[in-house]
């Protein structure tokens, strides 16, 4: 028995909506490998949870009062806590998504979403894989961007970018002026709609680009 422990997968839910936890939680113990260890009405005990129980996964509704999904992933950041969170929303919005895998979430799933896909969602993100609403980030990216419209000179800078590099570095690499480096970030960001260097480098590590 002590190796079925080993595998079990440890979940803490956090939702300020009771029947909507209890329905989760009966769900969730469906799955022989998922056992359920604590369950939260906001974000400050998701937190306090999530620090005395060790969990391996952490389901968290966006939208609690209080201190609402995001703030959340800050104060675990805060706290160190290393979990794999699982966002849990009504509707997802690209920017929110992106502000949320920079915060440190493994996934967002929609609350609709049919029990199995939740299911499949949390396996997915204990394995290592970030999660998008029905699919893994890497298919997500692919289905939603096809066609970015980049340059071969704004690509090649995309990948100087991926590796760390300052627009001063890439000027030099490229022998053409910083503020040319600036000209083609700035297209390059309003391709991708993107707002950062961050933002770019994940965009760019999980999209392959560059």
């Amino acid at each position: 028995m002590h190796n079925h422990d080993h595998d079990c997968i440890r979940i803490i839910i956090a939702d300020d909506h009771t029947i909507f936890r209890d329905g989760l939680k009966r769900l969730l113990e469906t799955e022989p490998t998922f056992q359920v260890v604590g369950e939260a009405a906001d974000g400050n005990q998701a937190v306090q949870l999530a620090i005395q129980l060790k969990p391996d996964v952490l389901l968290l509704d966006v939208a609690m009062p209080r201190v609402p999904g995001l703030e959340t992933l800050r104060e675990l950041n805060r706290n160190q806590v290393k979990i794999r969170t699982l966002l849990l929303t009504a509707s997802i919005e690209r920017s929110e998504i992106l502000q949320a895998l920079q915060l440190g979430a493994w996934g967002v799933v929609l609350k609709e979403s049919p029990p199995e896909l939740l299911l499949k969602s949390i396996k997915a993100i204990h394995a290592g894989e970030y999660w998008v609403g029905r699919d893994t980030l890497s298919t997500w990216a692919r289905t939603t961007q096809r066609d970015y419209g980049l340059t071969p000179r704004e690509l090649e800078i995309v990948a100087e970018i991926r590796s760390g590099k300052s627009n001063k570095d890439i000027a030099q690499h490229f022998s053409i002026s910083e503020d040319t480096v600036k000209r083609h970030l700035s297209n390059v960001f309003d391709k991708l709609g993107v707002s950062s260097r961050l933002e770019l480098a994940m965009f760019a590590t999980t999209h392959n680009l560059g």
